[in-house]
């Protein structure tokens, strides 16, 4: 018995019809602008959201903060591990230390 063979299928080039790249663009929802007036290139841009939102200028009173504080810990922990003993010196009012390395590692942590 002879088997009748299917006709060969015909593939459509999507990518040159620019309606039918119109259509699906539109299907997915990717092209056309949302309700906040975002236009998104990707499915994905419209589920992650526009990253121009999250650039937003902090505070320079935050900056300052910022700023002094990494100097503050930043001077302590040189002082902790170059003068282990003016460090202990300045914070309790004992007599000196017998081991150097807990306030160098203190330091060190600070530093990090």
């Amino acid at each position: 018995m002879a088997t009748k063979q299917p006709p060969p299928l015909m593939k459509k080039h999507s990518q040159t019809d620019l309606v039918s790249r119109l259509k699906t663009r539109k299907i997915l929802g990717v092209g056309g602008e949302d309700d906040d007036g975002e236009v998104h290139r990707s499915k994905i841009s419209q589920v992650l959201g526009n990253e121009i939102k999250f650039a937003v200028r902090e505070p320079l009173g935050l900056r300052v903060w910022q700023l002094v504080s990494a100097i503050m810990f930043s001077g302590v922990a040189i002082m902790a591990l170059a003068f282990p003993d003016q460090l202990y010196d300045a914070i309790f009012d004992e007599e000196s230390v017998s081991s150097k390395t807990p306030i160098r590692l203190y330091g060190g942590a600070l530093l990090s």
